[in-house]
């Protein structure tokens, strides 16, 4: 079974490499469900890091559906990870109705090409997984991420199995709340691969600031918090005047 750890840092990489990890699915902000690390922590991976590294194609939090400027910033993306000499990538694209862009992500697969492609958690928004699962086959798609449609993969067990047994090209990655005390039960129902974080938080700094920095009214799904152009405008013309 190949263990994939989700690294969002140098440090956890470098932490997965040592636990003898198979690869590490690279992202930034786990918080938000990851995004496209930066530029400087994939030139620090590919100096450290021996094992194999797919990296996050997601330009921001929030849904998968993308404006022609983001989607232009996640092919930018995917041509630097292979000029960087990257594994993988990880990545897709959604419709606002919950189906899949089957253009878009096309095109990524196409773009992504000699690399291993996996499609993320996008797919546990899906209204059909089985008929996705088919489109994913059809582009190449090597992996798919999910929790099985569920807030685990443990709940998702039997979403998870009904998309394993529908496929014998793409492997079916089990992905969220995976743990050392339950990841045996992905084993025993014969998934080859698994991914987790196995994330612990510790300690930087003694005291908690009376400032926070993390703002959790940003954290939603179904909005995407932009630079108001009215509201931009109006502080121009009052500071300018």
């Amino acid at each position: 079974m190949i263990v994939e750890v989700c690294a969002n840092s140098l440090e956890s990489a470098l932490n997965a490499q040592k636990a003898g990890a198979d690869r590490i699915e690279l992202c930034a902000e786990l918080g938000v469900g990851g995004v496209t690390p930066s530029y400087g922590l994939l030139k620090a991976i590919r100096k450290y890091i021996t094992i194999p590294v797919n990296v996050l194609i997601r330009p921001r939090s929030g849904d998968f559906t993308y404006t022609e400027r983001e989607f232009e910033i996640m092919k930018h993306d995917i041509e630097m990870c292979k000029e960087l000499g990257f594994n993988g990538i990880v990545s897709g694209v959604l419709l606002s109705d919950f189906s899949l862009d089957v253009e878009r992500t096309k095109e990524l697969v196409e773009l992504s090409k000699p690399l291993y492609f996996t499609f993320h958690r996008a797919i546990d928004w899906v209204k059909d997984p089985i008929a996705t699962l088919k489109q994913l086959e059809r582009f190449g798609v090597d992996a798919i991420l999910s929790s099985g449609q569920q807030k685990s993969s443990v709940e998702g067990m039997n979403q998870l199995l009904e998309l394993h047994n529908n496929t014998d090209r793409i492997v079916i990655m089990p992905g969220g709340g995976i743990r050392d005390t339950n990841v045996h039960q992905f084993k025993e129902n014969g998934f080859g691969a698994v991914h987790l974080s196995g994330i612990r938080f510790h300690k930087t700094l003694e005291e908690v600031p009376e400032i926070p920095m993390s703002t959790p009214s940003f954290l939603r799904d179904n909005e995407v918090g932009v630079s108001n152009l009215e509201v931009l405008k109006n502080v121009m013309r009052v500071v300018k005047e």
